[in-house]
């Protein structure tokens, strides 16, 4: 495939979120897809049972092998979990990705509500990190604690750009009942709304994951970086669509990732 998109993250055995929802999002938008794994979580849609800690020199040579054989042409970063890891991550990518656009995705609780990233970690995320990211897309409690307390939704984009951040999707899916506006802005003052409505369904599942993994798709494809995240704000309201009735699981079951291609197959029968 011509576009190459690398994902960063954690497991989901389930297949809902972490690099199984990336690689979906990938393939479902014509990417080819490739992973780094940084951590184990054990999970189903109900939560997370344990996670377990990758080993620092397994994710250090699984970042070597990727960008020795095939450099991906934009890059998601998902869950860390770890301080050490987020350095290792870092230091790799100021050597290796100067010029590949990086989609993070500041994951820091699950669904369920079950940690994801450790709370010592947060500092090394917000010196080590976010600087290098093109864009960062956390949703409201993940801002929070990037910004230590809480502040009005505008105001928490503005304070997450003093954290020398490029650009911002802050989600607002915790904000209401009725809808689910982000809002895209940069340090260069460019700021607007993607406005939705929520949608009610219980397959939530690795909704963040997949926006970040669709806005690394679009940004490999050409798109512009504001164009990404419209493009991929719609895909994902889409897919959440498409699984709203589904019933995958006995908790927050997955978003349906290959509505797009389900549709295209269903119309040729």
């Amino acid at each position: 495939m011509r576009y190459k998109c690398l994902s960063i993250a954690g497991f989901d055995g389930s297949g809902g979120a972490g690099i199984q929802a990336d690689i979906k999002t990938f393939s479902a938008l014509g990417c080819y897809a490739m992973t780094v794994l940084t951590a184990l979580p054990v999970q189903n849609t109900c939560g997370v049972k344990s996670c377990y800690k990758i080993p620092c020199k397994a994710i250090s040579e699984q970042l070597e092998v990727i960008f020795s054989d095939i450099v991906p042409d934009s890059i998601k970063i998902g869950m860390l979990f770890t301080q050490p890891i987020i350095q290792l991550v870092a230091n790799f990518l100021k050597k290796h990705a100067k010029n590949i656009p990086i989609v993070l995705d500041p994951v820091m609780m699950a669904k369920s509500g079950d940690a994801l990233l450790l709370t010592d970690a947060i500092d090394a995320l917000k010196k080590d990190l976010l600087p290098l990211a093109t864009i960062i897309t956390p949703n409201l409690p993940e801002a929070y604690a990037l910004i230590g307390g809480k502040k009005d939704f505008i105001q928490t984009a503005e304070e997450l750009l003093r954290l020398n951040v490029q650009a911002v999707l802050l989600k607002g899916g915790h904000v209401g009942k009725d809808r689910c506006d982000d809002l895209f802005f940069t340090a260069a003052g460019v700021k607007f709304w993607l406005p939705a409505e929520r949608i009610k369904s219980k397959n939530t599942h690795g909704t963040g994951c997949t926006l970040s993994a669709a806005i690394c798709a679009y940004l490999a494809r050409g798109f512009s970086l504001s164009d990404a995240c419209k493009q991929a704000k719609e895909y994902l309201h889409n897919a959440i669509v498409a699984a709203k009735d589904n019933s995958v699981g006995k908790g927050n079951g997955p978003v349906h990732h290959f509505y797009n291609l389900s549709r295209l197959y269903l119309n040729k029968l």
